[in-house]
C-alpha cells in the first residue's frame, strides 16, 4: 500500500511538472488568440478588406501637397517619357485625374495582362478573359474562341517571353484613362484541327509577334483596374 502511496505522488508530481512546462511554452489562452492561419480564408479576407476600403474611396483630381512643385509631382513621368513631348503631357493628364498613376508600374501590370489574355485565348479560358477586356474585345474573342471549338480545333502555345515594350500614346477621354503600347513578345504557336494535324502555326518554332494594345481605366471608378480596350497586330 505503502508503494501504491508513492507511486500516485510520483505520477501527480510529474503531471504538475509537465502542465507548467506546457504552460511557459504554450502561454495561456486570453481570448485574444488569432485563429490558425488558413491561407485561403486568409485570402477571401484581404480581398473583403480591400473591397470594403476600395468603397470608400472616391478618386478627386490631384491637388499639389503644400510646398510640392511640378518637378516633383511629375518626376516619375518625366523619367519615363520626355519633357515636354505628347506622351510626356498625355501621362500627366492621366497623372491629374488619379493621383497613384504610375506609368512604370503601369507597364509592369500590362506586361502580366499581356501573357494572361494571350494564353486565356489559346486555352478558351473565357472566366480569365472576361475580367481582363472591354466588353467589346471580349465579344470579338469569345466569338473567335466559339467558331474554334464549333470546328473542334485546339490552340497549343507555349509564352517564351516579351522582349519589348514601348508606351506610344497616353490620353485622357473624359473621364477614361487611355494608354497604347507596342508590344514584341515571342510565342510558339499552331492551332490543331479535330484530328490534330497543324493547320496553322509552328508547333516547333518560335515566332515574333508585334502588337498595338491599348488599355482604359475609368478614373472615376473605384477598380483600379485597366482593361484592354483596342487591339491590332502589326506587320
Amino acid at each position: 500500500m505503502g508503494f501504491f502511496d508513492f507511486g500516485t505522488i510520483f505520477f501527480l508530481i510529474a503531471a504538475v511538472v509537465i502542465f507548467f512546462q506546457l504552460r511557459n511554452v504554450l502561454g495561456r489562452r486570453t481570448g485574444n488568440e488569432r485563429p490558425p492561419f488558413d491561407p485561403y480564408s486568409a485570402s477571401r479576407t484581404r480581398d473583403q478588406d480591400a473591397a470594403q476600403k476600395s468603397e470608400n474611396v472616391v478618386s478627386l483630381p490631384r491637388k499639389r501637397m503644400p510646398g510640392e512643385t511640378a518637378a516633383e509631382t511629375y518626376a516619375a513621368i518625366d523619367a519615363f517619357a520626355k519633357p515636354d513631348s505628347d506622351l510626356n503631357k498625355g501621362l500627366r493628364t492621366i497623372k491629374d485625374s488619379d493621383p497613384s498613376f504610375d506609368p512604370k508600374t503601369f507597364v509592369d501590370g500590362a506586361k502580366m495582362a499581356y501573357e494572361m489574355i494571350v494564353m486565356a485565348f489559346a486555352d478558351g479560358d473565357r472566366k480569365t478573359l472576361k475580367n481582363l477586356l472591354s466588353r467589346e474585345v471580349y465579344d470579338s474573342f469569345a466569338a473567335a474562341i466559339g467558331e474554334r471549338e464549333a470546328k473542334s480545333e485546339k490552340i497549343q502555345s507555349s509564352f517564351v517571353g516579351i522582349d519589348k515594350v514601348d508606351v506610344v500614346a497616353a490620353e485622357m477621354k473624359g473621364s477614361e484613362a487611355h494608354i497604347t503600347l507596342r508590344i514584341v513578345s515571342e510565342l510558339i504557336s499552331a492551332t490543331r484541327d479535330k484530328v490534330g494535324a497543324v493547320i496553322d502555326g509552328d508547333p516547333e518554332k518560335v515566332a515574333e509577334v508585334k502588337d498595338v494594345w491599348t488599355f482604359f481605366r475609368d478614373t472615376r471608378s473605384r477598380d483600379p483596374n485597366w482593361k484592354l480596350v483596342a487591339t491590332e497586330e502589326e506587320d
